[in-house]
């Protein structure tokens, strides 16, 4: 092999080398930080018009608590009508638990009850230990799980 040959095949080698590094440290910076949510004036992650506050009922759930795993007896209210659940910053009820995504899962207070709904995480969330696929309305005797984590509606 002649010596330009030779030079360009290592000069090639040495590019996919760093492209590859640079692959991983992506998805290393994604895993630990998460990835930009866009919230541009068409994608916002809540609804702008919001009907008034009624006042709740003294039996309605307006809590959602940790009963078990590494952050139990932390609390996050549903004053909002949202709580947001997973490592991220951005979340309501932040989980130390590596088995939880950044952005896991989303508990919303409609109008026909409270349910949950789970954000594409790579493990799961269940209700009651059932994997939840679509939105699931949850009541006070529900208990939900995200990673080793156990969570319940309280009034």
């Amino acid at each position: 092999m002649s010596e330009i040959t030779l030079t360009v095949v290592k000069v090639l080698f040495l590019a996919l080398l760093w492209l590859f590094i640079l692959f991983v440290a992506s998805v290393i910076r994604n895993d630990l930080f998460g990835r930009a949510v866009p919230t541009g004036p068409g994608q916002q992650l809540q609804n702008p018009e919001r009907p008034r506050k009624s006042r709740k009922s003294k039996g309605q759930p307006r809590v959602m608590s940790i009963t078990n795993g590494p952050n139990a007896g932390i609390q996050a209210e549903l004053a909002g009508g949202m709580i947001m659940i997973g490592r991220g910053a951005d979340c309501q009820l932040i989980l130390d638990d590596d088995y939880v995504s950044t952005r896991h899962a989303r508990v919303v207070a409609g109008e026909n009850g409270i349910y949950i709904e789970d954000l594409g995480s790579t493990n799961g969330s269940y209700v009651n230990g059932m994997r939840i696929t679509a939105p699931t309305t949850i009541t006070l005797q529900d208990t939900v799980r995200i990673g080793k984590t156990v969570l319940k509606l309280e009034t």
